[in-house]
């Protein structure tokens, strides 16, 4: 971030700060607002888009900003950034076709809405960062195909977990080691939590109790580990990690949960633990040559074969400008994926679900995700956490048992399945789930996201 402060200041300078639309308006996006306004010179929170308009505008004047204006046209968006003005859209994709605006970033959590908008973001030749692991979980991969293909860029962010683990890997590899294993650390986990035990927590903090369950049954660090895993080649060791496993040890010692022979073969592993306490995330990573080895005892780091890096925090929206920076001025992606994915995340019954049910989305009551490798879902068929909402059961489904797409029938027409079946051909050769689009109440999708993207 040395030489991004730098260069923000020269935009500043210059008068030509980074103009940020923003899909979303959210806890996040409301912090990340008031951080652009107050502490990020050359940049611009310019536009944002809510489906309730009138949260966007509250978003604004929580930031101090009380000249902001709701718009309803391309015209209107594109005048209101130019003269300065900040500009609530009626519509999203005014902000990504506007060429005021020089990058979107996602702060919805979805991945069908966040597929059109991101794929309308390329078309317009503009770049996107994501507060939206959801659907770079999900589709991630795939849609970078896309962005290739006009020049543009789909990062994840600083400050979110993922963006924090892979800058950590990035430094540790800079220094000559060896990553076996990318660690998140949570305070909770719980498969069974939903909106209703989460209700107190998520009032508490103003925040949504979706997105809170989601954080406490396993989902969202699902999602988070998959993207790490997928910019790192890495795997889990079996389905879920380590399912929350308690540790309370230091973090100079946690490398006794792993076997560096099994690390080794694996090439290295995504997981998650509980505890200990004051970590956020960890590397931990080997050194080929003894001389090295020898100095990192000295420095205190312990006498292997693991040695662990870690950071405190997470701080989110605070860093986010960073990734934005990065993405616009220096074109540098954070978490790219090295090909197709490597770990995906299942969904998984969190109560016994009975036939005809529809499923809703995660961080509710019915499903919990967790994160297994690509082999594994790939054969087994199983219906990604990100897809659930608005599937409905053909059969009963036991809690706890993994859904499969055979369990369930589609919702008719969505882009993010059509997606999701071109990046199983792209990447790994397999069109079962074309020809089960094309069979059920998909068939619509993939000339949907056709239309999307041209």
């Amino acid at each position: 971030m040395i030489l991004v402060d730098k260069a923000l200041k020269a935009r500043e300078e210059q008068g030509k700060p980074i103009r940020v639309g923003m899909i979303g308006a959210g806890f996040m996006g409301q912090g990340l607002t008031n951080q652009i306004v107050h502490s990020v010179p050359g940049m611009r929170m310019s536009a944002i888009y809510n489906r309730k308009p009138e949260r966007a505008l509250g978003v604004y004047r929580y930031a101090g900003c009380e000249d902001a204006r709701s718009v309803s046209s391309q015209a209107s968006l594109d005048e209101a950034v130019r003269r300065g003005l900040p500009a609530v859209a009626e519509d999203p994709y005014t902000i990504c076709r506007s060429p005021e605006i020089d990058v979107v970033i996602d702060v919805t959590g979805s991945v069908e809405f966040g597929a059109r908008v991101i794929l309308e973001a390329f078309a317009h030749r503009k770049s996107v960062v994501l507060m939206n692991a959801e659907v770079d979980a999900t589709i991630g991969p795939i849609l970078r195909v896309y962005g290739r293909k006009h020049g543009q860029i789909l990062s994840c962010c600083d400050g979110d977990e993922p963006g924090v683990q892979m800058n950590l890997v990035r430094w540790v590899k800079g220094m000559g080691l060896i990553p076996r294993v990318v660690g998140n650390v949570k305070g909770l986990q719980d498969p069974y939590r939903n909106p209703t035990t989460q209700k107190g927590w998520a009032e508490r903090w103003g925040q949504n109790a979706a997105m809170v369950t989601s954080f406490a049954d396993g989902s969202k660090i699902s999602f988070e580990e998959s993207i790490v895993a997928n910019a790192t080649g890495f795997k889990v060791r079996s389905r879920g990690m380590s399912r929350g496993l308690k540790y309370d040890g230091s973090i100079l010692e946690i490398q006794k949960l792993y076997d560096i022979d099994e690390l080794r073969a694996l090439g290295g592993i995504v997981d998650y633990t509980v505890g200990p306490p004051l970590i956020k995330v960890f590397v931990l990573a080997e050194h080929e040559d003894p001389k090295q080895r020898h100095y990192l005892n000295l420095y205190k780091m312990g006498e292997g074969p693991l040695y662990p890096f870690w950071t405190p925090y997470h701080l989110v929206h605070f860093e986010t400008p960073f990734s934005i920076a990065r993405v616009v001025l220096f074109q540098d992606e954070l978490a790219p994926p090295l090909g197709g994915p490597m770990v995906e995340v299942c969904a998984v019954a969190k109560r016994d679900l009975k036939a005809g049910e529809v499923l809703d989305e995660y961080g509710m009551y019915t499903t919990y995700g967790e994160a297994v490798n690509a082999e594994e879902m790939c054969a087994s068929r199983y219906l990604p956490e990100g897809l659930v909402e608005g599937c409905r059961l053909k059969r009963d489904i036991p809690r706890d048992q993994v859904l499969t797409y055979a369990d369930v029938e589609l919702p008719e027409g969505r882009i993010a399945d059509a997606l999701r079946a071109e990046q199983y051909r792209h990447f790994r050769g397999e069109s079962w789930l074309e020809e089960h689009l094309k069979q059920g109440a998909g068939r619509r999708a993939a000339a949907g996201v056709q239309e999307v993207v041209t």
